[in-house]
């Protein structure tokens, strides 16, 4: 797919980017190869490709899943306004 000039700049337009009028043409080249290797790349045979979560197929490293703070909810809610049962109580907003 090759773009043209007006196409560059209808694009420039939405995304809402300045461009230069001297560089639309570099541009509507740089864009044009990309779009063309999008395209041959798309019709590539990837059947036998397994997908990936990352380039170099490493998996995070997990901490332990601990409570590290104590409750303090009573202290919180000793200082709130309006408190029942545990949660706290605000002022209707909508009707």
């Amino acid at each position: 797919m090759s773009l043209t000039a007006d196409d560059v700049n209808k694009i420039a337009h939405l995304a809402r980017l300045g461009i230069d009028k001297q560089d639309v043409e570099s541009y509507t080249k740089d864009l044009s190869g990309m779009l063309e290797l999008m395209a041959r790349m798309g019709e590539l045979d990837t059947s036998g490709v397994e997908p990936m979560a990352h380039p170099l197929d490493q998996v995070q490293r997990l901490r332990p899943d601990v409570v590290t703070e104590t409750n303090q909810r009573g202290h919180f809610q000793a200082i709130a306004p309006k408190v029942e049962d545990g949660l706290y109580l605000v002022p209707k907003v909508i009707e």
